[in-house]
């Protein structure tokens, strides 16, 4: 555990804060923390955390506990495994997902943590991590799809002070940077980073000075508290003392096995909710294992929680107490060290997907369909004729689900910080031409509330080099529910300039391209929500003419349109009729196929083998 060196010994007291003070530091704090984006975004170098915004910032009380940010606190996992102390003007970097219990979850994640200290005592911190283009390994951009441990994942940087009291570790610094491929973008986003927590710092300081420091402790409290009240409500109304299982699966490890089950049971004793991974598979040979931090996995639930029932909430980490997470070690959320983690992403969307199915099952008005389900990775990488390295690493989003509140977004990521790498960039920057950049008509899954469609990305490439992929949702539908129907699935292909098409598998690396081949990125769709025959037939109508629908795909929804585009009344309310008839009872959840039957046509609508049933043994 670290041992905090304070100066002064006083303690903070306890006073009465009045709502309009709250309420001004509360949102001091927010402004705060997008603040440290801004300093991120205008100083870091690489696509992923300068476009993208792959990054996630906070600020905690001195205790540790998030106030505002993303994620959940970082904090408690680093104090009670780091063997050192922490002294004032101290900065903190580590990648080792092992060394914080999962506070990051693979090795590009660089987390830096800083403590605030103000008149010799720690009256707060700040912490963000941003994901690395790069971190050496066995291949560009360090996500290997077939690696069996973290060594082949690239430096893996234990809790280091990278400052020490106020003074930069230069040699530990170059050490670092002497293990990866883009040194100087590592430089650039390691110190952007740096100066984002170093600007939290300040605000934090200063709010101390303006109100005092009593205050300011007293008011992060009365925030913690509020929160916990507000979510001890939402609990108590929204979650049953049943017990609701749900299961999902990722569809292969990498290696050519799967799918793994992932397998949740949620319940209510009293105020708390006990979430239990009890019946997940065994973790992984391959990187697909995600260490599920249990505090990141109570703001997920909390986050959830609040987005579909109640998002005037602001969350913080004063619900914690409230939430019960047991998983089961040494499983695909709690692997061994050093299992691989490279490819963690696919867990960590597919969370989203499971409490997507849990929370609601005892209100299906509530329920939400499938849609994050995974984050789709591009690298490209190699020389250009110029004797140059360049290397890209692009963030893909598919269909986020049918709501009950409206149709999910097409092309989007679920995170609300995520964006897409403008094609102008990509263009500027990388030896490549985006052919296509479109939403694929009927990929999003029909209901009263259509699933957001996946995209097709065309990537023309300009140089010969080499591409990795990762995604997921290839084998298995991004399911629908209250009668809505599954999204389609992804799928990613190289036409070659002889005309040859490859279908690529949804992992993969060292996949040679040549001047002239073109890769087609095509992500998931989300599932739909609700029956899509009650439908507005004029809505279908609208999206067959912007192209988010075609003709044929308006039947799925029981509408008929003339060669004008125009609804054909008469015929859609026979086909409704006649859909009906035939479908019978609206299924909660549709799966799109059982598992076995979706492994038995795995070649015949993917072209791609089905994965080999996982074997587990010890390890």
């Amino acid at each position: 555990m670290a041992q905090i060196i304070e100066t002064s010994s006083q303690s903070f007291a306890s006073v009465d804060v009045d709502l309009v003070t709250v309420d001004i530091i509360e949102n001091a704090l927010r402004n705060a923390r997008y603040e440290m984006d801004a300093v991120l975004f205008r100083t870091a170098m690489s696509p992923g955390i300068r476009e993208q915004h792959d990054e996630f910032p906070l600020i905690a009380d001195h205790k540790g506990r998030m106030v505002v940010g993303q994620f959940g606190s970082f904090i408690g996992g680093f104090l009670d495994n780091y063997q050192g102390t922490v002294e004032e003007g101290d900065i903190f970097l580590t990648s080792d997902p092992y060394s914080c219990d999962g506070a990051i979850s693979h090795a590009n994640d660089w987390l830096v943590l800083m403590p605030i200290y103000l008149e010799g005592r720690i009256v707060g911190w700040a912490a963000m991590f941003g994901h690395m283009t790069d971190v050496g390994g066995k291949v560009p951009g360090s996500l290997p799809t077939d690696a069996e441990s973290i060594f082949e994942e690239g430096v893996v940087i234990p809790p280091t002070k990278i400052y020490r009291r106020g003074v930069l570790n230069h040699e530990m610094l170059e050490l670092i940077l002497n293990q990866v491929r883009m040194k100087q973008w590592n430089r650039s986003d390691l110190n952007a980073i740096v100066a984002a927590c170093r600007t939290a710092g300040r605000r934090v300081v200063e709010l101390c000075g303006r109100f005092g420091t009593d205050v300011y402790i007293s008011t992060l409290e009365q925030l913690l508290e509020r929160n916990y009240r507000a979510m001890e409500q939402l609990i108590l109304q929204t979650v049953s003392e049943e017990r609701i299982s749900f299961t999902d699966y990722l569809d292969d490890d990498g290696l050519g096995n799967g799918p793994y089950r992932i397998h949740c049971t949620m319940w209510r004793e009293g105020n708390k909710v006990h979430l239990d991974f009890e019946g997940t598979d065994p973790q992984s040979e391959g990187p697909i294992n995600f260490f599920l931090n249990v505090n990141m996995f109570k703001m997920f639930f909390g986050i959830y929680m609040i987005m579909v029932f109640d998002p005037q909430i602001l969350w913080n980490d004063g619900f914690y107490p409230l939430v019960e997470v047991h998983i089961p070690e040494r499983s695909l959320l709690r692997p061994a060290y050093p299992a691989a983690l490279s490819c963690r992403t696919h867990g960590l969307g597919r969370i989203f997907d499971i409490l997507g199915g849990l929370l609601g099952q005892r209100q299906p008005e509530f329920l939400c369909a499938a849609g994050f389900s995974s984050s789709p990775h591009l690298m490209y990488s190699g020389t250009d004729q110029a004797g140059e390295w360049f290397q890209l690493y692009q963030i893909g989003f598919g269909g986020i689900p049918g709501r009950p509140f409206g149709d999910g977004p097409d092309g989007h990521s679920l995170w609300p910080s995520f964006t897409n790498v403008p094609n102008e960039f990509l263009e500027a920057y990388f030896p490549l031409v985006i052919e296509r950049y479109e939403t694929v008509a009927d990929s999003g899954g029909p209901g009263f509330f259509r699933g957001g469609n996946g995209i097709d990305i065309a990537y023309r490439f300009l140089e010969p080099g080499t591409i990795s992929i990762h995604d997921d949702r290839w084998l298995t539908y991004p399911w629908g529910v209250n009668g809505g129907l599954p999204g389609a699935r992804s799928t990613k292909y190289v036409i070659r300039t002889n005309g040859d098409t490859e279908v690529l598998p949804s992992k993969c690396d060292h996949v040679k391209v040549e001047v002239g081949d073109i890769l087609h990125y095509v992500t998931w769709g989300g599932g739909g929500w609700g029956d899509p025959l009650d439908r507005a037939a004029e809505l279908v109508a609208l999206e067959v003419k912007r192209g988010l629908v075609t003709h044929e795909g308006a039947k799925r929804y029981g509408v008929v349109l003339d060669d004008h585009g125009a609804v054909v009344e008469p015929a859609t309310e026979s086909l409704r009729d006649e859909i009906r008839q035939q479908r019978g009872d609206l299924a909660v959840f549709d799966y799109g196929a059982p598992l076995d039957e979706l492994k038995r046509r795995s070649m015949e609508e993917t072209g791609l083998m089905a994965p080999r049933d996982p074997v587990f043994g010890a390890r």
